[in-house]
This record gives structure tokens, sequence and C-alpha cells, in this order.
């Protein structure tokens, strides 16, 4: 349980990042874990020392849904499995599922990228188009990347995202495949978006709740709002997998507040920094969702999920 507890804290300490980076690597702990234990004698034994394994990796950082969503499907499968394998061979099947789990994401992001790039328009050379998108999706790029492969033209606004600078990411991963790219402090959002005449607004997520509420990036908020005042689409693209089922029962996601020291080191005595990582959109300023299930209004999201991931819902 120790070496469980040290790798949750290299996500709560930031050294593992990204949504699905960190449900990746929450799977990867679990398994390891699996394989260490050998000293439970049953499988209600060995099935026990999993729900607290479980227990360790959901609170090692809160908004991580993806996380969640794997380790439930994982735990849900080995329940239903339990009467058909002693806890010898636990470890095997939750390898098994495991992988099955990393293939889902994967699977996920490609058809995302698919759906995605059908919302970008096709323009003449001579023509402008530009998406504008705040800090860094893999998702968000992975839709770009696709609509450049199919000949698209279009340009980029990107934020740099502070404090982290997230965003130097995107502009990286979009001018490597030769997409032109505008980079831009966050506070100039609105200031962009008029004098690029944005067509598009385009974020990922890192959490969605039952009424269609997204969490993403602090800033994400505020680029919607300007969107809805200058009647640009703002549409949101992520796997369902980002869903938080828990939210339907009441239970509201938490924003995280990650480490002043971010922001200003060594600051004057006397001065309190928040550093919320996390801020909500609300459904009504999101055009639709783009998910591996389709296009559709983000208040749909708890059928969708139910529908398509059964397994994970508890």
């Amino acid at each position: 349980m120790e070496q469980l507890k040290k790798d949750a804290e290299r996500i709560s300490s930031l050294e593992i990042q990204g949504a699905t980076n960190v449900a990746l690597h929450a799977m990867d702990f679990l398994s390891e874990f699996a394989a260490r234990l050998t000293d439970c004698k049953t499988t209600e034994a060995y099935l026990d020392r999993l729900e607290d394994a479980k227990d360790i990796l959901f609170n090692a950082r809160p908004t991580e849904p993806a996380l969640r969503n794997g380790l439930n499907y994982v735990l849900n499968k080995i329940k239903k499995s339990k009467d058909n394998v002693d806890e010898e061979h636990m470890p095997q099947l939750i390898e098994h599922y495991k992988n099955k789990y990393k293939t889902m994401i994967q699977k996920s992001k490609q058809r995302i990228a698919e759906i995605g790039s059908r919302r970008i328009p096709e323009v003449e050379e001579n023509e402008d188009l530009t998406i504008m998108t705040h800090c860094h999706s893999s998702v968000v790029t992975g839709i770009l990347l696709e609509a450049k492969k199919q000949g698209k033209h279009f340009r980029v606004i990107n934020t740099e995202t502070q404090p982290r600078l997230q965003g130097r990411k995107t502009a990286n991963e979009l001018i490597e495949a030769g997409i032109e790219v505008i980079h831009v402090v966050d506070s100039a959002m609105r200031w962009a978006v008029n004098l690029y005449q944005v067509d598009i607004i385009l974020i990922g997520a890192d959490s969605i709740t039952s009424e269609g509420t997204v969490l993403n990036k602090i800033g994400s908020r505020l680029l919607a709002l300007v969107a809805h005042e200058e009647h640009v689409p703002f549409y949101v693209a992520t796997p369902l997998l980002k869903y938080n089922p828990e939210t339907s029962f009441g239970i509201i996601e938490r924003i995280e507040m990650r480490d002043p020291d971010e922001i200003w080191e060594n600051p004057p005595e006397g001065i309190t920094i928040m550093n919320p990582a996390f801020e909500t959109v609300s459904r009504r300023y999101i055009d639709g969702l783009i998910t591996e299930a389709g296009f559709f209004a983000s208040s749909h999201v708890h059928f969708q999920f139910q529908k398509l991931y059964p397994d994970m819902v508890d």
C-alpha cells in the first residue's frame, strides 16, 4: 500500500498531468498494486484491498472523472467475474480490463477527431477561417490535425494559459503540423476574438456534470462569455469518459486549488494568492458537445454516457 501511496502522490503533485494521462497512469498503478498482493486468502479479501486502492487513487486529485470512471470500470468488471476466477488470477484479469479501458480512450479520441473535423467548414485558401482554443487538449488538437489532413484551410488562435503555460504545448503541436498559430495572453481573449473575427471556439473538458455543465481550465468561462457576446459557435470536445456520473446523485464536482507558488514565489507578507485550476461553463453557453457518441447538447450527457458505458455506473 505504501508504494501505491507514492504512486498516487505523483498524480497529486502534478508530476503526471493531463486528464487522459492521469487516467492511464492510475490504471497502471492499480494493476501493479494487484500484482503485489500475495497475502489475500480469499477473493473477497482481494476485492476489499482493491477497493482501498481505488479510494487512494480517487483522492489523488479532484476533477479527474476519467480516472474514476476507469477504476470503476475495472472493479465493476472484476466483481461481476468474481465467482469464476480465484485470487491468483485476479492480476491477469485486472490487466485485461485495464487494457480494454485504454483502448476505449484511444478509440474515443479517434472517433471525436472524425466527428469534430466535420464541424470545421471548407473554405478557399484565399478566405479566412479562424478557430480559437484555450489551454491544451489532446482531443482538440486531434480534431484540428484531422481537419488539416483533410486539406481544410484555417488558422488557430490559442492562449498561453497561465500560470503553467500549457498553451505552448498546443502551439507547438499545431505548428509542427503546418497550421498557422496566433498565440495570445489569456487576458487578450476578447480582443483576439474581435480583431481576428473568430469563426469557431473549440475547447476541451476536464469534467462534465449531469446537468451539462463543463469544467475546464480557468479562463474557459470567460471565453464562453465572449463567444456568447459575439455570436461565435462555442463547442466542447471531450470523451464521455470525462462525465462524472456521481453528479446525477447531487454530488458537486470540486474545483482543484493549486499551489500559490505557481503564480508568485516568495510573495510579500499579507497577500493571499488563489490559484483555481478549473472553472465551470454553463450549458447555456455551449452550442454542442463533440463526443465519441456524436454531436449533441450537453444536457444529454447522462443519457449518452449510460447508453455507451453501462459498466461505469455504480
